[in-house]
């Protein structure tokens, strides 16, 4: 007898909470998220809050949160998107990324836009659906389930006339041939600047990849 195929399902605005969870488990250590909140303090706590602003303020903007949940309801993966066409944000969002700098400091700040213009890599593409954020909690990591959710992305940008296809960025080299798999190409790779890890000097790097609608 085989497993039900995972569901993909639109989360309401309840489920931000649960979301920013499952991204803040997936994206613990990684390179954006080390390389702006530094290694002072509590480095986890301040991951997760740098993990909540990208969500929330992305929620805020219009952007569809996707996710699966495992038999008992849990979510276990999560991706949060741009809409090609947004609406006009609401006048929360600034206070909502003013508070975050408040609390992660201007150090961080500035490492954050330093890495944001260096990813900026698709201003002269045609208005199309952008991956932000696609995560998968550790217990279920390799059982597809960032595929189905790729997938389901890649879905929503075909069943829409307005979308030329799907971009997104790493800064895992090791994801940019998993990506390729899928349909992707590179269109862009730049160096942002180097931070401490382990007391090693490590380089970040952004590619930015772009699939085109089927």
């Amino acid at each position: 007898m085989t497993s039900a195929a995972p569901i993909v399902h639109r989360l309401p605005l309840e489920s931000l909470d649960e979301a920013v969870d499952v991204f803040a488990e997936a994206f613990a250590e990684y390179p954006v998220m080390r390389f702006t909140v530094g290694n002072d303090d509590d480095v986890a706590a301040r991951e997760r809050r740098l993990v909540r602003l990208f969500v929330t303020r992305r929620v805020r903007r219009g952007g569809p949160m996707l996710g699966v949940r495992d038999r008992d309801g849990s979510l276990v993966a999560a991706a949060v998107l741009t809409l090609p066409v947004e609406p006009e944000p609401p006048p929360d969002v600034a206070q909502i990324a003013a508070d975050a700098w408040r609390e992660l400091g201007d150090e961080a700040r500035l490492r954050y836009e330093a890495y944001a213009s260096a990813a900026s890599f698709f201003a002269d593409l045609p208005p199309h659906h952008h991956l932000n954020m696609i995560g998968v909690r550790r217990a279920h990591a390799g059982t597809g389930l960032g595929r189905v959710l790729l997938d389901a992305v890649r879905t929503m940008a075909v069943e829409d006339s307005s979308s030329a296809g799907v971009s997104l960025t790493t800064e895992n080299p090791r994801n940019v041939e998993l990506y390729r798999h899928v349909g992707f190409e590179v269109i862009g790779h730049r160096v942002v600047g180097e931070y401490q890890r382990d007391g090693q000097a490590v380089t970040l790097e952004t590619w930015g990849m772009f699939a085109h609608r089927r």
